[in-house]
């Protein structure tokens, strides 16, 4: 698997070898091992919500979208586009940090790729506690 990563902002000093560290992580835990390309891309606001709004109709910013571009299942091509500014935020609400914020939405972003939905309490709650378990496998605190 082949990992880009971008980071197009300021905001939240990050180690792109750390984030695909997480992302390696979360596709062993959920024992996928499919190959192909996954870029993460770190924006503002501004450039998520551009994104929400012409790809999903939503005219707000978000913390994550993923773009599954995959032409078919034995192969993952994709983007995942992440928020540093909605990271912050939250990070402020939530009292954790925003690299931890972040890596939570990265792991969020790749759940969404390999078939994990969110549209009901149900399956957010499931989402998270997969979320959860992964990032106590990486030992990431939320201080």
């Amino acid at each position: 698997m082949k990992i880009i990563v971008k980071n197009l902002q300021r905001k939240i000093s990050v180690k792109p070898a750390e984030i695909k560290k997480v992302i390696f992580k979360a596709l062993r835990f959920e024992k996928i091992n499919q190959s192909g390309e996954i870029s993460v891309l770190l924006v503002n606001d501004q450039k998520i919500k551009r994104l929400n709004l012409a790809y999903l109709g939503k005219n707000s910013p978000t913390d994550v979208i993923s773009f599954d571009n995959s032409i078919n299942k034995n192969k993952i091509f994709a983007d995942i586009v992440i928020s540093v500014d909605t990271a912050s935020r939250n990070a402020r609400i939530f009292k954790t940090t925003p690299l931890y914020e972040l890596y939570l939405y990265v792991i969020h972003g790749v759940l969404h790729l390999i078939g994990y939905d969110d549209k009901n309490a149900k399956q957010r709650r499931t989402m998270r506690q997969v979320t959860e378990r992964i990032l106590r496998t990486l030992e990431i605190s939320q201080k």
